[in-house]
Order: C-alpha cells, then structure tokens, then sequence
C-alpha cells in the first residue's frame, strides 16, 4: 500500500519518518542510536536538537536529514521516550495538535501511537510491561464534553469570542434558540429585585414591541436624563432597572438586543451580555498558608500569591463599583478572599475571621480553620500536607460563605492546586460558576514528575495536587491565564 498522502491531507508524522528511512535510512538510523546509546529513560527537546546538530559530514544526505522533514518533527518534538530498541517521540506541529510516533530501530519499523497507547509506553519506564488485562484507565475529558469543543489552533485564548460565535450562529440558524435568552432576562434577579424584564414581556415578539416603544420613547429624552426619571413609563411597557443609569445607555443598550433578535452576530451578543448584571458577589480561594496584609510576606508558601491577589481584589471592586453604576444599579458588591484560618498566628491577623482589605469598601479576607477529628489545626502546615483538610474544610467554607453574603456568590475563582479544588468542590455544591486561574500547575514545576512522581511522593504528595489540578480544570466553566504560552506552550 502506497504511503503517499492523501490530496489536501497533511502527511503524518508517521509518513514523514517512512519517508526519512526509505530516503536517508543511515543518517536516521545513526541519529536514533544516538538516542537509544543515552539509555533507558525521557529525553527533552534540547537533547533531541543538540544529538541532531551533532551528526558529523556536511554531505547532501546528511544536511537533508536536518533540514528536511525529519529535522522538522526533531524541532517539534516535546520529548522522546527511550525504551531500547524503540525510540518514541511526542511532537506538536503547531498548538493544540500532538501526534506520537515510535520506531524500532532494529526493524526499521514506524509506527503511530494513540494517546492511550503512548502514555502506557510511557510507564513502561517506571513500571515495565503492564499486563493490559489489569490496567484501570481514566480519561480525565473535559466533564462538559458535549460542550462545543474549538478545533482551530487560532482558537486557543480566545474561548469567549468562539462560543458567542457558536451560540449567535444558532440563534441565527434557529430563531427558537433566542427563547432561552427572553426566559433569562424574565426571571433575572438580585436579590428579591426583579432585573431587565417583568411579567408584561412573555415572547419574542411582545420583547421586540415593547423595545420598539422603549426607542421611540426615548429618542425625545435628553441622553443625560437619570434613569429614575422615566422608570415607572418603562416599567409599564415591561423592563425593570439594569439597562444602564443614563437614557443614552439604556438606549444603546436596547438597540443591541434589538439587533441580536434581528440579526445575532458575536461582537453584539458579546457586548451586551457584557452588560447585562450579573455579577454581585465574587469568591476567591486561597486556602494555604499565611494570607493576610502584613507581616506574613515571605514566610512559607506566601510569596507573591498574596500581592497578587490584593491587587487583583481592589481592581476588581472598582471595576464592579463602575459597572453597576452604569448599569443603573444601587447594589454594593461583595469580594470575599477566603483563606485559613490560623490560631498561632505569630503576630499577625492570621487568626481574625474577618479582615477588610485595605483600599476597599466591600472586600474582605474571610479566613476558616482547617478542622479534622482530632480538633482545629492550630499551627501553620505547608501547601503540600493541606490535602486531607480541604473536603471539611470546603464544608465549613460553604457554611461561612452562605453566612456572610446572606446567600451564594455569583462565581467562585480558585487559585493554586489546593484553592482550586475547594473551587470545584463549592461550585458543585452551589450550583455556582467555577474560573479556574491556572498558574503554578505542579505537574509542568517539576520535570518528568507525571512519570516519576511515586519518587517524591512522600514530600509533594504529587498524586493529589495533580488529580486536584486534573478536576478544577476539567470542571472549570471557564480558565483564565496571564499568557497565551500557559495554554500553548512555547
């Protein structure tokens, strides 16, 4: 059977080193000896380069070696794994693509590998043959797999802009998909108020009647106009406070949605979600440690996490300050940080239940004590021995939470391998929105631990920060990171 591509196919990995044998079989065969000679074990890209650079001669075959296809896939590999006589290698062509292949480099066979059958390869370091008969596998996907899923490596980082693409296509397609958007709208509260729409408005076309009345209403209003002076001529044609403070605002507003009934495109669904209210009440989580605004910097499992996070607090008060202004709203926000509580606090605030952020009206660090059978946890523990504490310790968080804002926050975001768990744990129990921020994952911290990760098992209890990263990020609603290469890689 002919190995050629198929018309409009990229070749595969696997053609590509077909290929590489049938034409420069020597020069690939020394190159991938040098491989197997460093012995039984993982090789990162830098060795994989630095081997292909090494080959001696400046002959045809040689330089077509490393400049052609196969010095392609070398300068895409991730890592090989070494298990003689078989040389496996992980190569991304671009973001979001992998493909794995392995050769025996006694047969001068290739052949392509599945995810499933590469990562068992991979173990094989560790564990040596597996005996498939007895192998639990578990497939960590995405825990909303039927979600729509990006396909375009263009895609990656821009999540929002691709799922109002998605929806504002259906809406488009499906005029019915709008329905979901009016009974949202209808039933949108804060507590106890009614927001957006009453009970006038109960179908598309009585929404786009009233919005039709609404612009013609207020075109003759001056755009500065507050909005309490004409509340009640709105109210009566069926819309409640959250359009905007001003009559040019609510204005804009309703001609945004006047045009995604008309003709849903993504920058307008974008936009006006963007200012419908929905925001209030914000959890943050950062169970470990010392967290407080003095005297705690620098000691143990702190570091720039707690600068991070204050900064990131008071920035995100005044913006939800400025938005609800805007959108008409006299509500105050409410920002709790959510940390542990400590009783040997060593001069610091760490064992005050409640401390208000400075520079803040309405953010507080609400702190828990981690709790077991045996009592409260008085002292100060590392990040790495938290893990038995976090399912009560989320428990009592929820108790504390519910307490505090007199009901449950809009979305929870976690922060570190330990806050985001408790995140995913809070956000299953509340029925809440879960943001994952996806710093400091411990599995990319520590070279090769996903394989060896038994060796330091003891110290980093390895096996639950990762299943605890695996969880928040597959049951994130959405993740945030600072770079494009947190997601994609370099």
């Amino acid at each position: 059977m002919s190995n050629q591509p198929k018309l409009g196919r990229m070749p595969s990995i696997r053609d590509r080193v077909q290929d590489t044998l049938s034409a420069h079989r020597n020069e690939l065969v020394s190159l991938l000896s040098r491989y197997v000679a460093q012995g039984k074990g993982i090789l990162q890209p830098h060795s994989l380069i630095d081997e292909l650079e090494n080959i001696l001669g400046e002959d045809q075959a040689t330089l077509e070696l490393k400049n052609g296809p196969f010095g392609e896939i070398i300068k895409s590999a991730q890592e090989a794994i070494v298990l003689p006589p078989f040389v496996a290698i992980a190569v991304r062509p671009r973001p979001g693509v992998w493909e794995y292949v392995r050769v025996n480099i006694f047969e001068l066979s290739v052949e392509q590998l599945t995810v499933s059958e590469y990562l068992s390869f991979k173990e094989e370091l560790v564990d040596g043959k597996i005996n498939d008969n007895f192998v639990l596998e578990l497939d960590f996907e995405p825990f909303n797999a039927s979600f729509p899923r990006p396909t375009r490596s263009s895609s990656i980082g821009n999540g929002v802009q691709f799922l109002n693409r998605h929806l504002s296509s259906n809406m488009f397609r499906n005029k019915d998909s709008l329905e979901p958007l009016l009974d949202f709208l209808r039933v949108h509260k804060y507590k106890g108020h009614a927001l957006m729409l009453n009970d006038r408005i109960h179908s598309i076309s009585k929404l786009q009647s009233a919005l039709a009345k609404a612009e013609e209403y207020l075109s003759k209003v001056a755009p500065e106009t507050l909005y309490s002076e004409f509340e009640y001529v709105l109210q009566g044609m069926g819309f409640e406070r959250g359009w905007g403070d001003t009559a040019e605002r609510v204005l804009e507003m309703m001609h945004l949605l006047l045009d995604i009934l008309q003709a849903p495109d993504p920058s307008t669904l974008e936009t006006f979600l963007g200012r419908v209210p929905m925001v209030f009440n914000v959890v943050i989580l950062s169970p470990h440690g010392y967290f407080g605004q003095a005297n705690v910097l620098g000691l143990p499992d702190t570091g720039g996490q707690i600068v991070y996070i204050l900064d990131q607090v008071r920035a995100l008060e005044n913006e939800m300050l400025l938005r609800i202004k805007k959108q008409g709203l006299d509500f105050s926000p409410r920002i709790l940080i959510v940390t542990r509580l400590i009783p040997d606090a060593k001069g610091t605030t760490c064992n005050q239940r409640l401390e208000r952020v400075s520079g803040t009206e309405h953010t507080h660090i609400l702190r828990v004590p981690f709790r077991s059978d045996k009592g409260t946890l008085k002292k100060w523990i590392s990040r790495f021995d938290v893990w038995p504490y976090l399912e009560t310790y989320a428990e009592d968080v929820a108790s504390e939470i519910a307490a505090e804002l007199q009901g449950y926050p809009d979305f929870i975001i976690g922060n570190y391998s330990d806050g985001n768990l408790v995140a995913s744990l809070l956000a299953y129990k509340m029925g809440v929105t879960q943001c994952t921020i996806a710093h400091a994952l411990e599995k990319t911290k520590y070279p090769d631990s996903d394989i060896y990760w038994k060796k330091f098992e003891d110290k980093y209890h390895f096996s639950c920060q990762f299943t605890a990263d695996l969880i928040a990020m597959n049951n994130a609603d959405f993740i945030i990171t600072s770079t494009y290469q947190e997601i994609a890689g370099t």
